[in-house]
């Protein structure tokens, strides 16, 4: 991406750090910047106002192996394929292309995904999507009700790196990808956001209200810290 300075000159960063970059100008940032789009699988750089050529290049050298590194971590992109075995809420299933069904639906522990093959991922992501707001709804209402708050709506979302959010109106949304997280991860995260209902922070009294609908929250939070980065393989 050619960036025109301050000087009208053009500078092209990613060729310069020898990897595929976005960059982001920004009038807000107050310093250089560098964090991973888990999502788009790319670095992304930002770059304050009145920061100089030199200073950028000087800056991704002295970052470029955390970057190498960072990426390397990142589970490979990939699509959802007839034969696949996928886990939602807790339970594993087989997807299995049925251009014979007139309707992408579960059938015992098979995922029977309806219409033209080139079209499988986009089904099963938007099935996946659909079934998950009904049952996150349904999570998210029952915690809200044992912490006696009211929740206003809730959203499933394609978020590049945050698992969830709550408004202080009460408006919850989801990042999609977590269905296919253990159950009791699952619980945590909505758990963790239901509790922002009551409390929006993340102080002591937030925490006890966590560990009051989740009594394991210390563990499960652990493993989305710590293995959640692989759901981003499905884009």
């Amino acid at each position: 991406m050619k960036i025109i300075l301050l000087n009208g000159r053009t500078c092209n960063y990613q060729d310069y750090c020898g990897l595929p970059l976005k960059v982001v100008n920004s009038l807000r940032a107050k310093r250089l910047s560098l964090r991973i789009d888990e999502k788009q699988h790319i670095p992304v750089l930002t770059i304050p106002k009145r920061c100089g050529e030199r200073r950028v290049k000087e800056f991704l050298d002295a970052n470029h192996d955390w970057v190498i590194n960072m990426m390397a971590r990142l589970p490979a992109a990939t699509k959802f394929s007839d034969g696949e075995e996928i886990s939602f809420f807790g339970k594993n299933y087989v997807v299995k292309y049925c251009p014979e069904n007139r309707i992408t639906e579960f059938c015992d522990n098979i995922l029977k995904v309806s219409g033209d093959e080139e079209f499988l991922h986009r089904r099963v992501s938007d099935f996946l999507k659909a079934q998950s707001l009904k049952i996150l709804s349904e999570m998210t209402v029952q915690k809200a009700r044992v912490i006696d708050c009211r929740v206003k709506s809730v959203a499933v979302k394609d978020t590049r790196s945050r698992w969830g959010s709550c408004t202080t109106s009460g408006h919850i949304s989801y990042n999609w990808r977590i269905c296919m997280a253990p159950m009791e991860v699952i619980d945590y995260l909505v758990s963790h956001e239901s509790a922002h209902l009551r409390h929006h922070d993340h102080s002591n009294n937030f925490w006890q209200c966590v560990e009051g609908l989740c009594p394991l929250y210390k563990e499960t939070r652990r493993w989305l810290k710590t293995h959640g980065k692989s759901l981003y393989k499905y884009i």
